[in-house]
């Protein structure tokens, strides 16, 4: 059963035109020219409940202002979309208790309290009964390892801390659909694992929906099994995770700090992109190369460190326009 219907979805933003010079920006400020900008132009698509999509682009593609439609912030111009069997622009208030919103740049808690006074507050605002409140709480809390500074005023948390809080605050009324843009924008490698372990165990318990943006590749591929590409407004491409992780997500970017100078060994598959007497940068195609067997090919007594990364997303998304080129 589908979760979420768009069928010819469109947004299109007036935005005023500015003059240059003197002349021109004081006739702007009487009488403004506008231009239309279609930042979403007819996209139809389904997702079903409990599927985890990765709805992914450039920036200015167009996603976030998705999600704003989806959640009911923003009015389409054109089109329609159902979600969970509510329109979002008639029932938003109905709709907001059967879903929760994570955006990396926005806060829902109050930046001067604690937490636990923001999880109050939102207690209120979805009508939870307090039983129902305090058992939700009390596992998201261990899920998240929030207990030591749930009492800490979030202006004086990590940014690692008010992130997990923000998933607390969205998760609190158990929605059955969680849109997340950009959730892990800047946190560090172990906070990453320790949400993405958080959605993967909601969706399987709790058969959550997921409809993800994000930049992060490893998001991408540790989460979601479906991948729709949006440029300009369009679905460019709609995908499983599988096919795309084979043809486009099959770089791994691995670097390494040495003890004494040494080379590295570069069989097919392996790319040296950086090379100094201590340092070393290369990337390694695991289709040619598993990174288990180029790692096991290191002097492991001369590694004084290692990291392994994924490629840009802006590059995947780059190679996968040029493949859409390229095949016509």
């Amino acid at each position: 059963m589908a979760a979420i219907v768009l069928e010819n979805l469109s947004k299109t933003y007036r935005v005023k035109v500015r003059g240059e010079g003197l002349k021109n920006a004081i006739k702007s400020l009487v009488r403004p020219d506008y231009r239309e900008v279609e930042a979403v132009r007819n996209i139809s698509f389904s997702v079903n409940e409990g599927e985890m999509l990765a709805f992914i682009g450039p920036n200015g593609a167009g996603k976030s202002t998705t999600i704003k439609m989806l959640t009911g912030i923003l009015h389409p111009t054109g089109g329609s979309m159902n979600v969970l069997g509510y329109n979002p622009v008639k029932d938003r208030r109905r709709l907001s208790y059967n879903i929760g919103a994570v955006f990396g740049q926005k806060s829902q808690l109050s930046f001067h309290l604690p937490p636990v006074d923001s999880f109050r507050l939102l207690s209120s605002v979805y009508e939870i009964e307090k039983s129902a409140y305090e058992s939700r709480l009390k596992r998201l809390a261990d899920l998240l390892e929030l207990n030591e500074f749930l009492d800490t005023p979030v202006r004086k948390l990590s940014l690692g801390q008010r992130v997990r809080c923000e998933f607390a605050a969205s998760l609190l009324h158990a929605p059955k659909i969680l849109f997340l843009d950009e959730p892990t924008i800047g946190l560090d490698v172990v906070v990453k694992h320790r949400i993405r372990d958080l959605i993967i165990k909601l969706n399987k318990e709790e058969n959550t929906t997921v409809f993800l943006t994000s930049h992060d590749a490893g998001d991408v591929e540790n989460l979601c099994r479906r991948a729709i590409v949006i440029d300009h407004g369009t679905v460019a491409l709609d995908m499983p995770v599988k096919k795309l992780k084979y043809d486009y997500l099959n770089k791994k970017v691995v670097s390494l700090k040495l003890n004494e100078s040494a080379g590295i060994p570069e069989p097919p598959g392996v790319e040296l992109i950086k090379k100094t007497p201590y340092a070393v940068k290369f990337s390694v195609d695991t289709r040619i190369a598993p990174i288990s067997k180029i790692l096991a090919m290191l002097d492991a007594g001369n590694i004084a460190d290692i990291t392994i990364e994924e490629p840009p997303m802006e590059d995947i998304i780059e190679a996968i326009y040029m493949g859409k080129r390229e095949g016509g």
